[in-house]
């Protein structure tokens, strides 16, 4: 039953769209590359096709790999109920790409794509509240990308003579050192 629809999936909905998908595997689960500009079109699609029934968005989350043309992977994880079975819908962004927002076909991508918002700096296209979620709304930069310094850019600290908190420059007490792990004895 499974493999039926799974076959179902990768046949009708990757070779439908068969130019703008990169690259499609099926196994236990099925992943899918698509292209950004047909994400919209694509998550309609399988959401109302009532074969398959993509019913639940399970997950929303992005990858930064600094070291490539195109940086992230925005990952969507779906779930059909009736057919117990995920898909993994993947897209793959320039730095300062935008995506189109599901929120309207899925309420639970609200809070997702605002997460992969602040932390990455993905901005979704016709969100209804973008903001920050997980960080204060001064703060500089996105944490979880690679490229973040580890100590940041500020640091908050409550200031007894002054009696409140207080946000200012980091200051390193002790110089970052690099140490060479093939000769650590010299």
């Amino acid at each position: 039953m499974h493999l039926e629809i799974l076959a179902y999936l990768s046949l009708n909905y990757c070779k439908y769209l068969k130019k703008n998908v990169l690259e499609a595997t099926t196994l236990v689960n099925f992943s899918c590359y698509i292209n950004t500009d047909l994400l919209e079109e694509f998550i309609e699609l399988a959401s109302y096709d009532a074969k398959i029934e993509l019913n639940q968005l399970l997950d929303l989350f992005a990858v930064d790999y600094p070291y490539k043309k195109k940086r992230f992977e925005v990952n969507y994880v779906f779930l059909s109920i009736k057919n117990i079975f995920r898909v993994i819908f993947k897209l793959v962004l320039l730095k300062d790409q935008a995506i189109t927002s599901i929120a309207k076909f899925y309420q639970s991508s609200n809070w997702l794509e605002r997460e992969v918002w602040d932390m990455f700096g993905i901005f979704f296209y016709n969100h209804p509240d973008l903001r920050r979620i997980l960080t204060d709304y001064g703060f500089e930069g996105y944490p979880l990308r690679k490229d973040f310094p580890i100590t940041g850019f500020k640091e908050i600290r409550y200031d007894d003579e002054r009696k409140k908190i207080v946000l200012e420059p980091i200051k390193m007490t002790q110089e970052f050192r690099y140490f060479d792990f093939a000769t650590p004895w010299n």
